[in-house]
């Protein structure tokens, strides 16, 4: 017979909440793992801001910029999602990615939020090196494509 596990109260990446036997109201641990693997499986932000908007929708992320304020102070470079009328809060893994609706690109965490910034585009120089420029600039488009830079 195997040794069963005991988990603590939470998950160690996602924070998630764990039910326990006898624990009462045990739907709201699961609606909050839920809400909270909803936000993270495929996440997206509005973009980034110090101050939860005026009028979120349910669902909406963002990432919270520094000198947060009000109900985010505290919690700058973590994302925060509205579930159930109120802000949750996760805590940026290494390598964690999300898209930002505002600039169109993917941000990566890496000490903190980043977004790749693609070389400019080559110019000049002789007649030879003219399929190696479009050689460059169709892979930045490419990357551009997927969101990998702005």
């Amino acid at each position: 017979m195997t040794t069963p596990l005991v988990f603590n109260g939470r998950s160690p990446h996602c924070d998630l909440p764990f039910l326990f036997v006898a624990q009462a109201q045990k739907e709201a641990t699961v609606n909050e793992a839920l809400a909270r693997l909803d936000a993270l499986i495929a996440p997206f932000v509005e973009g980034e801001s110090a101050s939860a908007p005026a009028s979120p929708e349910e669902g909406e992320g963002w990432i919270v910029g520094a000198g947060a304020l009000d109900s985010w102070a505290g919690h700058e470079g973590e994302l925060a999602f509205l579930a159930a009328g109120t802000w949750q809060f996760v805590a940026p893994l290494p390598g964690m990615r999300v898209f930002d609706r505002s600039t169109g690109s993917a941000r990566v965490w890496i000490d903190e939020w980043q977004t790749l910034a693609l070389p400019d585009e080559p110019s000049g120089g002789a007649t030879v090196d003219s399929e190696a420029r479009a050689a460059i600039a169709m892979l930045i488009a490419g990357l551009r494509g997927t969101g990998l830079g702005i």
